[in-house]
C-alpha cells in the first residue's frame, strides 16, 4: 500500500468515524459570560502586578550590586 492510499484511507475514516467535541453553536454576545469575563481580567491584573513588582525587584538588586544607590 502507498502512502498515498494510507493517507487518503486514514482521512475517510477520521472524517466518518469522529465528532467534534465542540459546540456549534454561537457565543451570545449580549450576554457576556462575567465569571469567566472577571477571572480573564483579574488573572491578567495580578500577573501585570507580579510583572511590576519583579521589575522593580530587580532594578533595586542592580543598583546594589553596581553601587548605584
Amino acid at each position: 500500500m502507498t502512502f498515498h492510499q494510507l493517507f487518503s484511507r486514514a482521512a475517510l475514516v477520521s472524517k466518518v468515524g469522529s465528532r467534534s467535541a465542540f459546540t456549534s453553536s454561537k457565543p451570545d454576545i449580549a450576554n457576556p459570560n462575567w465569571l469567566r469575563v472577571g477571572l480573564a481580567f483579574g488573572s491578567s491584573v495580578f500577573l501585570w502586578g507580579l510583572l511590576f513588582k519583579q521589575h522593580s525587584t530587580d532594578v533595586d538588586e542592580y543598583k546594589v550590586r553596581n553601587g548605584l544607590e
